[in-house]
């Protein structure tokens, strides 16, 4: 049996579904629901159980798992509640690691690219305690996913026990269905879908820095395929541990991704470039592009998707259909 926590959610929900695809349906979810139809996510899924986080830790007592694939999480980098945060996405952490070193269970969990913070740092997967410690996070969200990062690296780097398997995964400007209970947090793609369907203009944010373009501030784009393509791999691939970026490596325009919808829809582009607000001017990132070549040194050979076809198949295969859930 698998446990996917956020399992409802985003990528957790792309992770079930691949898992069922490869005939395993004795998979667990730990998730909330909540009522903004995440439930949706799962829909066309077979789980073999469903479990509210405060019963995790109960619920875990003497079983025995393949895997626990722990991607939940309050994500939203504008979260404010630090209590919350830290007890979500750190103490369970911990517990959950902790639980996995006892019962020699695998653990691969998500880790973010916005512990980078703004970049100042490179965008390298230097894994050791003394990179870690050099990274400033910008919010509550990538401070916590650098302190378990840390804990982690910790007791890697004094040899104390850890899972036969821990791979802890810095996602990057992650795409892709299932994506749309995510309000703000969604891509800018999935957010403008129906403007450019309906031809209506699409509204991006014209560069304050000399030397750059209007929308061509640029993330490491990649599709959810992609990032289930390397969680798979690392199941297959027990001897596997590390901290690693999980990103294409190729930073691309927000101009690149919106007409690459237009692209697939075959319509003609209506962008409107607008200022940026005044309080996110001297914070804005306008480049991110992970660094994969650690990811390359284990072994990972699946390749990442260019984003025009990435774009194009979650748009054909999604988006402009009347169910976009996968």
């Amino acid at each position: 049996m698998f446990l996917v926590t956020g399992g409802a959610g985003f990528i957790g929900s792309n992770v079930v579904a691949a898992l069922n695809d490869a005939g395993r349906s004795d998979v667990a979810v730990c998730d909330i629901l909540g009522d903004d139809g995440k439930w949706r996510n799962l829909a066309k899924r077979q789980i073999a159980d469903f479990v509210p986080p405060a019963e995790l830790m109960a619920w875990l007592q003497g079983r025995r798992l393949d895997a626990v694939l722990h991607l939940g999480a309050i994500s939203e980098t504008t979260a404010t509640d630090g209590d919350l945060v830290i007890e979500t996405n750190f103490r369970l952490s911990m517990r959950l690691l902790d639980w996995c070193t006892a019962t020699g269970t695998p653990l691969i969990y998500a880790s973010s690219a916005a512990t980078y913070g703004d970049g100042d740092q490179g965008f390298d997967d230097d894994g050791s305690v003394e990179a870690l410690k050099r990274l400033r996070p910008m919010n509550l969200y990538g401070w916590s996913k650098n302190l378990f990062d840390l804990a982690v690296a910790e007791r890697a780097a004094k040899g104390e026990a850890l899972p036969p398997q821990w791979a802890g995964l810095k996602f990057f400007n992650v795409f892709g269905p299932n994506e749309y209970h995510k309000g703000q947090m969604m891509s800018v793609l999935t957010r403008r879908f129906d403007d450019i369907r309906a031809g209506r203009v699409v509204q991006l944010f014209k560069s304050h820095r000399k030397g750059i373009a209007d929308g061509d501030q640029r993330r490491d784009f990649i599709y959810v395929d992609d990032v289930v393509r390397v969680m798979m791999w690392l199941i297959a691939t027990p001897r596997v541990s590390g901290l690693f970026n999980v990103g294409t490596g190729t930073a691309r325009s927000f101009k690149d991704l919106i007409l690459a919808a237009y692209g697939a829809l075959g319509a003609r582009p209506n962008i409107e470039y607008v200022d940026m607000p005044e309080e996110i001017r001297g914070s804005y990132q306008y480049f991110t592009q992970g660094v994969v070549d650690r990811l390359a040194r284990a072994g990972y050979n699946g390749g990442f998707t260019r984003l025009e076809d990435a774009v194009g198949s979650y748009v054909k295969g999604f988006l402009d259909r009347a169910d976009h859930y996968r």
